[in-house]
């Protein structure tokens, strides 16, 4: 094992490991780490060059004050020094902005394209469970929480920090005593505010939980209003919302009224008004008692200010960097998953199917719900399947909901590798063919078309096509017609000018797979979601499609596939019989308690409307 902790009796464990390895945001911002230092270098320098200017106005006022009189070559220095410091302090700035800027540019692109090409090897199956959203949510919000750090977030701590500690350092030089007033009174601002703070990071938790219990009664109530309204259920279902947002409104005012009060006083304690009277007031108190010169009240009633003013976007920048930290640990998420094995052999030239003792279960080891680590154990939904698809036949997946006929059909497509067991094209295992989809093409249920052109869409799988070819593929898949008929022909672009129906993108993505010509093709139920003039038009491209292939397709209605070379009837993850239909209606078995259960349902009144 890679991560080990030495536990109390002397053995090892994960959690040690996890505690020495680099945070996911160090990880991310290792290339960079350089250019990022050299930023809050430059932004710390600027921020100190920005007090040069009051430094030098105290240093006159002191220097005016000691004898009454002014020497002209100590006025010019002092001028000069704040004048350049005047000059190098946006400078200074300017080139953290700008070293900031392009180390964060070439951080974004490299994270950007480090996820582009995990995401094209990791299993196409892996995209079912999550959406687009998480790809989304990493490579663009959470990187652009990082951006905030690198750009804006770090530099600004250096702010934070050196302009009060430039600051106190010489006001410690001109009297120390009014130095410490004005520490006790950050010190006192500081405390208040970490009163206010306490607990936070439990009750943001909770603040989070009932921000998501908002959202999610909200878009409940909203995408079933329709169903809601019909059955007179509005009412509960308006509820539910109502009882959340109350809830969260309990919550919000009960943890307000108990950090405002504090809080309202940290800040006023931080202000820079504050820091402006108390330190004046007490400099008017010591120079009446004797204790400081009268001078001196001036350096503190221009640079105190600066002890506090950054005391006041210090909780912001926390945050940022806490928002930046988890962002980045999505981000890596995302870079460690596990990826397919690509393999360096040449398509074979038969197309000749076989599984062999394929077991598979839907374990989801990139997700720890426990926090320990460890993941339990799915169901299997595949459990020692044994299955021979002859090349040029025609084989279909039988058996009811829950079988495992997807999930056999999806590992020939290779979404996911099986945990035992082979499947093999032509002798070769398909975990070893350099491109298998040149080899296994699929048409699904749920059909995507990108914001391309139709014309772009039907090339996808071969995007060296001619025209005339893409043309021919929209023929003999029922759709050129449509296609023709759009405002721009093939040049329309899906989702702008080429509006399709669900069945009329179905028959574009079978020209696409008839197009690019694999000599074995994956069908699951790619009829299931259309109306029946959509399936009849669909069915004869299928038709067209399956002409000389291997073909395995999924069914749901076996009035569709009695006359395939061989029907392969499923069950808990199984291949329980095997044959054709007539045969299999004879034994008895399975096949035809499902037959017997369709016609049933085929000869109820009003089943054919």
């Amino acid at each position: 094992m890679s991560q080990t902790q030495t536990a109390p009796n002397g053995e090892a464990g994960p959690k040690a490991a996890q505690q020495r390895s680099p945070s996911p945001l160090r990880t991310l911002l290792r290339p960079i780490r350089g250019r990022i230092g050299a930023a809050m270098v430059l932004q710390g320098l600027a921020s100190a060059l920005g007090l040069v200017p009051l430094i030098c106005l105290v240093e006159l006022a002191r220097a005016s004050a000691a004898d009454g009189t002014m020497d002209t070559a100590r006025v010019l220095l002092l001028l000069g020094i704040a004048v350049s410091a005047s000059v190098a302090a946006p400078a200074a700035g300017t080139a953290s902005t700008l070293v900031g800027h392009l180390a964060d540019n070439d951080m974004q692109l490299s994270v950007r394209r480090a996820l582009a090409h995990r995401m094209s090897r990791v299993p196409l199956g892996w995209f079912t469970g999550r959406g687009s959203g998480r790809v989304k949510k990493a490579v663009h919000d959470d990187i652009e929480d990082v951006h905030s750090l690198v750009a804006h977030t770090l530099p600004d701590l250096a702010s934070v920090v050196t302009v009060p500690l430039v600051a106190l350092v010489y006001l410690f030089t001109v009297d120390w005593r009014l130095a410490l007033v004005s520490v006790l009174l950050v010190a006192a601002g500081i405390l208040l505010f970490s009163r206010a703070m306490a607990g936070s990071m439990a009750k943001m938790a909770r603040y989070a939980e009932a921000m998501n219990r908002i959202n999610s009664s909200a878009v409940e109530f909203v995408d079933g209003i329709q169903v809601v309204k019909h059955f007179g259920g509005h009412r509960r279902s308006h509820e539910r919302f109502t009882r959340a947002a109350d809830d969260f409104a309990d919550f919000f005012l009960d943890w307000s009224r108990g950090t405002t009060p504090v809080t309202v006083g940290s800040f006023l304690l931080l202000s820079a008004p504050m820091a402006t009277v108390v330190t004046v007031l007490a400099g008017v108190g010591f120079a009446l008692a004797g204790w400081t010169e009268p001078v001196s009240i001036v350096a503190f009633a221009l640079l105190a200010p600066a002890l506090c003013a950054p005391m006041n976007v210090i909780g912001s920048r926390v945050q940022q960097t806490q928002a930046a930290g988890a962002a980045a640990g999505r981000v890596t998420a995302l870079l460690d998953t596990p990826t397919l094995h690509r393999g360096e052999k040449t398509p074979p030239m038969e197309a000749r199917v076989v599984f062999d003792g394929v077991s598979f279960s839907y374990t989801d080891r990139t997700d720890d719900a426990t926090g320990d680590g460890t993941t339990e154990e799915a169901p299997r939904a595949l459990a020692g399947v044994d299955l021979v698809l002859e090349t040029g036949t025609v084989t279909a997946l039988v058996g009811p909901s829950g079988a495992g006929k997807s999930t056999l059909a999806a590992l020939l497509a290779r979404f996911h590798d099986a945990d035992t067991g082979s499947i093999t094209v032509g002798g070769v295992d398909i975990r070893e063919i350099a491109d298998l989809y040149r080899t296994v093409g699929f048409v699904l249920q749920d059909v995507r078309l990108l914001g391309e052109t139709v014309a772009d869409n039907i090339a996808l799988g071969r995007p060296g096509a001619t025209r005339e070819e893409i043309e021919a593929a929209a023929r003999a898949a029922q759709i050129a017609d449509r296609i023709e008929d759009l405002p721009r022909g093939y040049d329309s672009v899906v989702g702008e000018d080429a509006d399709l129906s669900g069945g009329e993108a179905q028959r574009v993505s079978i020209a696409r797979a008839l197009l690019a010509d694999t000599p074995i093709l994956v069908l699951d139920e790619a009829t299931a979601a259309v109306d029946p003039v959509s399936e009849a038009a669909i069915q004869d491209a299928l038709s067209e499609l399956a002409r000389g292939r291997t073909v395995l397709v999924v069914a749901h209605r076996l009035s569709t596939v009695t006359g395939v070379d061989q029907i392969a009837v499923m069950d808990a993850g199984r291949v329980v019989e095997i044959g054709i239909h007539d045969e299999l209606l004879t034994r008895g078995g399975r096949y035809a308690e499902l037959w017997r259960a369709q016609a049933h349902r085929r000869d109820e009144p009003g089943a054919d409307q």
